[in-house]
């Protein structure tokens, strides 16, 4: 299935990939790479995911307190936020296009 972000949901990602760089030198590499398996998994098992609500699903981050916050549409799975689990929380509501 193919995959597509919303451009807030690409900003999640660079935000929280710079955060982790500034806080060790290749630590943002390796959530980049937590993430891509995540995502991988996702479009394994789009369904297989904890649902937050009958639209949406979260897929947790296995080495970082993230979750992919996404949804099954036909042909596609949209990738909604890329979120801090105890930060700010459903502060992605609403992000739909």
């Amino acid at each position: 299935m193919k995959l597509r972000f919303l451009e807030a949901a690409v900003s999640d990602l660079a935000e929280a990939v710079a955060y982790y760089e500034e806080q060790l030198t290749g630590l943002g590499e390796i959530f980049e790479q937590e993430t891509r398996a995540a995502l991988s998994r996702i479009q394994r098992y789009p369904h297989a995911w904890h649902p937050l609500s009958r639209r949406t699903r979260v897929c947790r981050l296995r080495r970082f307190p993230f979750g992919l916050i996404y949804e099954v549409r036909k042909g596609e799975i949209l990738i909604v936020a890329v979120a801090h689990q105890h930060r700010r929380p459903e502060y992605w509501k609403g992000r739909w296009s």
